[in-house]
């Protein structure tokens, strides 16, 4: 292997929503160096982080009916129950919600965290508080999906903008099929993912603790054990 070819595979591939923020980053970063070129370094290494935060890297995905993985990457800021959005008619009693804050450094391709069909997808505008608050996943614009499971079990993932973000972008449909570990969004720059589970369903992580998207396993919908796959997503 090739000394290009062996930097290349270490080098993660960058989501094609990220295209024309790099490039922006770039032509900006050439208007600088052609006024003050100190400045145009500057804007040399903000290119680099854009393209390093619009990183898409492959997963493994553990394949097993049951299990719930990680919708995105970042810290687990919240394990509670709490009673779910309106709109999503998950019912009116407290659910088991796992909240993940990614900062501006994580990865922000979103994952579906099981298999099943995309039930609903329910918009909703709102503010742009702290993604860390709790109040975040009540006032905040925020996106979000209901997958049903071949089991009859409901989920949501709810994409929730935050101080930086401004823009949240999904990739999935109303009704379609999706895998576990699939990609189904992505939130632009800094945000939060809220997963709320069936009720009774027992977090398998801690508050504190670091997840990685289609990858980290939150949470069992059924103590029955079997044997464990996997897939590169």
């Amino acid at each position: 292997m090739s000394v290009i070819k062996s930097i290349r595979s270490q080098l993660a591939p960058i989501h094609p929503q990220g295209y024309p923020f790099i490039g922006g980053f770039a032509l900006v970063s050439l208007i600088l160096f052609w006024l003050w070129p100190p400045l145009g370094w500057l804007g040399t290494v903000a290119t680099l982080w854009c393209a390093y935060f619009f990183r898409d890297p492959p997963r493994v995905t553990p394949v097993r009916d049951g299990i719930v993985v990680a919708p995105a990457d970042g810290r687990l800021s919240q394990i509670v129950n709490a009673l779910p959005p309106k709109e999503l008619d998950l019912g009116a009693r407290p659910l088991p919600r796992i909240s993940i804050f990614m900062s501006v450094f994580d990865c922000h391709v979103n994952r579906s965290p099981v298999a099943g069909r995309i039930e609903r997808i329910v918009y909703r505008a709102g503010k742009f508080l702290s993604a860390d608050l709790d109040k975040a996943s009540e006032d905040n614009e925020r996106n979000a999906f209901v997958i049903a499971t071949a089991a009859g079990q409901r989920l949501a993932v709810i994409q929730i903008a935050g101080l930086v973000a401004r823009r949240i972008v999904p990739f999935a449909r109303e009704g379609e099929a999706v895998a576990a570990g699939a990609r189904i969004g992505m939130i632009r720059f800094g945000s939060r993912v809220d997963v709320y589970l069936p009720e009774g369903t027992r977090a398998l992580v801690a508050e504190g603790q670091t997840a990685i998207a289609g990858e980290t396993v939150l949470a069992e919908l059924r103590a029955a054990e079997a044997g464990r796959t996997f897939r590169v997503t």
